[in-house]
């Protein structure tokens, strides 16, 4: 097994973060600004396992995601941070201490104007648009079960946008641990980024790499990073989960071409005989 991932400290609240899983954005001891979901979210425990595990295999497929760590929160700071609890029907209570999930911000939150949403005359400006191509690859064959969520940025007013693909938590469907493929999951509701589609060589290289160079032992390196309690220390269910991601590496074409077929036409420039 490899080690754990290195666990960074919080020493700092900054705000609350839209969203289901009632994120906090917390500066932590190596300088850097992280969104942080902690354990006792709304969503489920194990979102935060799925966060670590698909991130990790993201950008091992060369996707542009964010850097992720085990983050400590400690339970002086919870108690001295007013906002830091759940909200929940009938109330609130405090963020669990200990071991969270973090999800670096791109920057630093007072300079880097971070937009969840760009005009599609900006779409153009963006400079890895195809990494949406790729991480529609991704999405299929982690059965993403919420819509892809990507956020844009750019270091200053006369660079392009960079797009980063974020939120992996209902990767594997959330806290199910299960695939229920369906044509139109896992594709970006602006369908404007998919019009260079015109067959399946479109989605190269991610393909290959997913299929050649992701194998079980990386699946195991990497679920190996995930602290056991995001998983209840369910060991055979997250062996369960690798062994099926392993499987599923051969049928994300077939699962590609079944969101072709929709109906929908999320590919426009991709004629029915072009294989």
């Amino acid at each position: 097994m490899a080690s754990m991932a290195l666990m960074r400290l919080a020493t700092e609240h900054l705000r609350r973060m839209r969203g289901g899983a009632q994120s906090h954005l917390m500066r932590c001891d190596d300088g850097g600004f992280y969104i942080v979901k902690f354990k006792n979210n709304p969503q489920h425990l194990r979102v935060l396992a799925n966060e670590l595990l698909a991130t990790r295999l993201a950008a091992r497929m060369g996707m542009c995601v964010p850097h992720v760590e085990v983050i400590e929160v400690r339970e002086d700071l919870i108690s001295y941070t007013e906002e830091l609890v759940v909200q929940l029907g009938i109330g609130r209570i405090p963020c669990a201490k200990g071991k969270q999930f973090g999800s670096q911000f791109p920057g630093h939150p007072a300079s880097l104007t971070v937009h969840d949403f760009l005009p599609d005359e900006e779409l153009g400006n963006v400079r890895n648009l195809s990494d949406f191509l790729g991480i529609f690859v991704f999405d299929k064959w982690v059965c993403n079960t919420n819509g892809r969520q990507a956020i844009y940025f750019r270091e200053s007013e006369h660079q392009m946008y960079q797009a980063m693909m974020i939120d992996q938590g209902f990767c594997f469907n959330a806290g199910e641990w299960n695939f229920p493929d369906a044509p139109l999951r896992g594709l970006y509701a602006r369908h404007r980024v998919y019009q260079s589609v015109s067959g399946m060589e479109a989605f190269e290289p991610w393909l290959t790499r997913l299929e050649q160079s992701i194998n079980e032992s990386i699946l195991g390196e990497e679920a190996s990073a995930i602290p056991p309690e995001w998983y209840e220390d369910q060991w055979d269910e997250l062996e369960r989960l690798i062994e099926k991601l392993d499987q599923r590496r051969k049928s994300v074409r077939e699962l590609i071409l079944s969101a072709r077929n929709s109906g929908r036409d999320p590919f426009p420039h991709w004629k029915v005989n072009h294989a």
